[in-house]
């Protein structure tokens, strides 16, 4: 029977959302990939219960997280009942609605029907009364943002959800939504977003900007760009590799421009006794309206090296001047 490690919180730095109640570990736990029907049970439930006994207490999925829609909210759902049930006053659950979960028109986006019954099958899935975070996954461009508002507001009030967050909105979006949130008085924390050393969207479209207006939170997906910031291409990439939408971009004057980039960065966070993936997760935490960010991992080896990045956080002007130089050049 499992039982949490005693130490479990000694050496996590927990985060604020904003001015809100909700705190998070500097580092979640993500089921995007690697988690599911395909997945070794075993091996997923090792290293998930390695992540709480390091103190990453907040664990991130979608209804859509698979391969096929639902697969890692089953699979979470598994490790909860027969581990971390016990544990659930400590937990920080979320999961999200937006994208490609059922056939028909009400399948994706962020209707009130649609978050409504994403949510009851991800509670049924993971054998949950409530989840701590309910995010709406995507903008809906059909949808009046007053309405998908109002469905997250109620959801807060039916007692199926704590708190409620946003994805993939770009600063606009996240202005335009936040005042309704305010209106309704509805417990609005954080928006997830892709957000790396290389993606520097949030900070272009004006969305770290509105949420520290707001006193709310970012927390960053992709943090590692895919794979590009964890020097695994340091000595080449092959035409094959294939990135999240959100980072499609940094290919756009080739892959060798892309490479030599990496490389200048990896030198810098020698220079700081960290591997490229440890600068990369800092770089992201320096910033203090970033509350968390989520990172997967399949391999406990793995997830270790990213706790790493928590043992030197701080950044001078002069480290952040060049990061820039480096990838803006």
């Amino acid at each position: 029977m499992y039982r949490a490690a005693d130490d479990r919180y000694d050496h996590m730095k927990v985060r604020r959302a904003g001015n809100s109640g909700l705190q998070l570990p500097a580092i979640s736990f993500g089921m995007w990939h690697s988690f599911g029907d395909d997945a070794n049970f075993e091996d997923s439930e090792k290293v998930m219960l390695k992540a709480f006994d390091k103190g990453i207490f907040s664990f991130d999925c979608a209804n859509n997280y698979g391969p096929g829609a639902g697969a890692a909210e089953r699979m979470f759902g598994q490790v909860y009942r027969r581990d971390l049930k016990p544990y659930r006053d400590e937990l920080i659950i979320t999961t999200k609605a937006g994208y490609n979960m059922w056939p028909g028109p009400y399948g994706q986006f962020s209707s009130k029907k649609t978050l409504v019954a994403a949510l009851d099958r991800s509670l049924e899935r993971m054998g949950l009364n409530y989840v701590d975070i309910y995010y709406s996954h995507r903008f809906d461009p059909n949808t009046s943002l007053e309405e998908t508002a109002e469905a997250l507001d109620e959801i807060v009030r039916s007692g199926k959800a704590l708190y409620i967050g946003i994805s993939n909105y770009n600063g606009k979006q996240t202005a335009q939504i936040i005042k309704y949130f305010k209106e309704f008085h509805t417990p609005f924390v954080v928006n997830q977003a892709s957000y790396n050393m290389l993606n520097r969207a949030p900070e272009e479209d004006g969305t770290l900007k509105t949420l520290a207006k707001n006193k709310d939170g970012l927390v960053a997906y992709g943090p590692l760009a895919e794979g590009l910031l964890t020097g695994k291409y340091l000595h080449g990439m092959p035409d094959d590799v294939h990135v999240h939408w959100s980072n499609n971009f940094v290919f756009k004057n080739g892959k060798d421009k892309v490479v030599k980039k990496l490389n200048q960065l990896n030198d810098m966070a020698k220079h700081r006794g960290q591997t490229l993936a440890q600068m990369g997760l800092a770089w992201l935490l320096h910033n203090p309206t970033v509350t968390s960010v989520v990172t997967g991992a399949s391999k406990v080896k793995h997830l270790e090296d990213n706790l790493g990045a928590l043992n030197n956080l701080k950044f001078t002007q002069d480290e952040l001047d060049e990061i820039d130089k480096i990838v803006k050049g």
